[in-house]
């Protein structure tokens, strides 16, 4: 993998991303503040000694 992204990746994220937010098939916003609350998922059970 090179150390710089490729050029075309800002194009990317600069012109389809939004098009595709517009359309509806990017998301804009996260459900959850955490990414395991985005996915849903409980908190895990810690065992105690």
């Amino acid at each position: 993998m090179s150390p710089t992204p490729p050029g075309g990746l800002n194009d990317f994220v600069d012109h389809v991303v939004p098009e595709l937010r517009r359309r509806g098939l990017f998301r804009t916003e996260y459900e959850g503040r955490t990414l395991r609350g985005h996915y849903g998922l409980a908190r895990p059970v810690v065992a105690r000694a």
